[in-house]
């Protein structure tokens, strides 16, 4: 059993953990450090070894947690700085070849909306595999990429991780990127915050539901998680034993799913494609 209310967040675990253990205490095998980049705070988590996994229950690697308050407070500029940062933080946690073939991946159930970001996210990524394929003349210089929402086990009867080994070999991908939807324990975190790591996912896992992980061991190849946390444990806000196992999520979740969506596709397609800008997208996307 985990030493602190469920959560996704790198972050947030390095921070219950901490308040657990004393302010001056040193978590073995752990490193974390809160900056402000373009506007943002972002908490950087590093999981060095194994102690450090035990530590904060998650794998060995690299998590960014950017804090998206001037984007919620609707700021000037706000959505194209946060899409810019985020996809400076995806190159850092997932370095790329110019010409490297990526396959985009939105995990989660379309029909659910806290659990729909991933496959919304797909809808905002420049797919250019095909037309770097079909058109090499005037889409030559776009890197390949390839977009999937592969689903649920509940609806389609396969594994995701499955379907994603599959197509990425067949794809001959170079690298993944995931995006799901997480769980947090604190409510200043819910809806506010985006996660990457380096360390792949593993779909459902936020909500005890763990399916097929999606990371280097299982597909071969880098794996890169993008992550919103979309809903929170009740049992973390009350010693009520009868909350234990619902989740709650805020009453806008759907227009939260839909912001969220959009910046996390944006913030790929900056990070695949770094020539292009906002505008670009829009007009590509439009």
């Amino acid at each position: 059993m985990q030493p602190f209310p469920r959560t996704d967040l790198a972050a947030e675990a390095q921070a219950l953990r901490q308040r657990s253990a004393g302010d001056a205490a040193a978590l073995p095998g752990v490193q974390a450090e809160e900056t402000q980049r373009g506007g943002f705070s972002v908490t950087t988590v590093h999981i060095l070894n194994d102690m450090g996994a035990q530590e904060l229950c998650k794998p060995i690697g690299d998590y960014s947690t950017v804090t998206l308050e001037p984007l919620l407070r609707r700021e000037d500029e706000a959505f194209e700085q946060a899409a810019t940062l985020l996809a400076e933080l995806l190159r850092e946690q997932l370095p790329l070849s110019p010409d490297a073939a990526v396959f985009v991946v939105g995990l989660g159930n379309r029909a659910i909306t806290p659990d729909a970001i991933g496959p919304l996210t797909v809808e905002h990524v420049l797919a250019t595999r095909h037309l770097r394929q079909q058109l090499p003349e005037t889409f030559g210089a776009f890197r390949p990429v390839a977009a999937l929402a592969p689903g649920v086990l509940g609806t389609t009867g396969i594994e995701a991780a499955a379907l994603v080994q599959a197509l990425a070999r067949d794809l001959q991908a170079d690298a993944i990127i995931a995006v799901d939807a997480l769980a947090c324990a604190e409510a200043d975190r819910l809806c506010r915050t985006i996660q990457i790591t380096n360390t792949g996912i593993t779909p459902g896992s936020g909500v005890g539901n763990d399916r097929s992980a999606l990371n280097r061991d299982t597909l071969g190849i880098p794996v890169a998680a993008l992550g919103v946390p979309t809903v929170i444990d009740a049992g973390a806000l009350s010693e009520n034993a009868r909350m234990e196992g619902l989740f709650i999520t805020p009453r806008t979740i759907d227009a939260v799913v839909r912001d969220f969506s959009k910046l996390a596709g944006y913030a790929i397609d900056l990070a695949l494609h770094p020539d292009l800008t906002v505008a670009d997208l829009d007009m590509f996307l439009s």
